[in-house]
């Protein structure tokens, strides 16, 4: 595995832990900062023994504050089209392992973009989230306007586009924004309850199901549907199927082998 600088991979057995890593600078996202994420995806996405990434920011005062500022000024016009951060979090979105955002501090802009991006967020009392980017005379780019109304609904999110007000996690949790709000002391009993759930479902289930979500979300519901029935034919077929009813017939816990 490459070493990185900005940010910090670890695995402890069916998790990866990403860590963004500069809280000199509340964790902004800069390009080698985004190009390490990207890299650091493409490893666990090969690796079939990992189920969950959890992202989380360093320092414990942000999640990431967003993009460098300085960068995004000195940008020309083009630079718009290439994929870049919205490239990068889009393939966050599509990973395969389920991913959780923990945001225990500020996720603001980027930040609060690449949160948007995960399958699951979980908030503490410290954390705020905002998109102030039309402070900027610009818009969220990175999939903001896009993945925040998916999330919340039109009119809570042009409310937080628009005005750029930052919420904390209580607000987050009420409007749909973040699934867990919890405690800074009581966040790893929340991960841990969440995580091992997941870990207890069918591997080959549980990739199906975010595919069919994320996938069906944004057709008609016919072919949502169609997308739905396809991704249970392939799991009638598995393994893991044959050995979660077994299982639940027996009265025992299943022992899925992901195939």
């Amino acid at each position: 595995m490459t070493a990185f600088e900005n940010i910090q991979l670890e695995i402890e057995q069916q998790i990866a832990y990403i860590t963004l890593n500069r809280p000199e600078v509340r964790n902004a996202l800069d390009a080698k900062m985004q190009q390490e994420l990207a890299r650091a995806f493409d490893y666990v996405e090969n690796k079939e023994d990992i189920r969950i990434v959890i992202i989380q920011g360093a320092g414990g005062k942000a999640f990431a504050a967003g993009a460098d500022i300085k960068a995004l000024h000195e940008r020309p016009t083009l630079d718009a089209l290439v994929p870049g951060m919205q490239g990068l979090y889009t393939k966050i979105e599509q990973c395969t392992k389920v991913t959780i955002a923990v945001v225990n501090g500020y996720a603001l802009g980027g930040g609060c973009e690449l949160a948007m991006a995960c399958d699951l967020r979980i908030a503490t009392e410290q954390a705020k989230f905002g998109l102030p980017e039309l402070n900027l005379g610009i818009i969220p780019g990175a999939g903001g306007t896009q993945r925040l109304p998916r999330l919340i609904g039109k009119g809570r999110a042009l409310d937080l586009i628009l005005t750029g007000r930052m919420i904390d996690g209580v607000e987050a949790e009420r409007i749909g924004l973040v699934n867990y709000y919890t405690t800074a002391e009581k966040l790893d009993e929340t991960l841990a309850s969440v995580t091992s759930a997941i870990l207890k479902k069918g591997p080959v289930a549980v990739q199906l199901a975010k595919f069919a979500v994320n996938r069906g979300v944004d057709v008609d519901m016919q072919t949502a549907q169609w997308i739905e029935k396809l991704s249970t034919a392939v799991l009638f077929g598995t393994e893991d199927k044959e050995e979660g009813t077994r299982a639940f017939m027996e009265k025992r816990n299943a022992e899925f082998m992901n195939k």
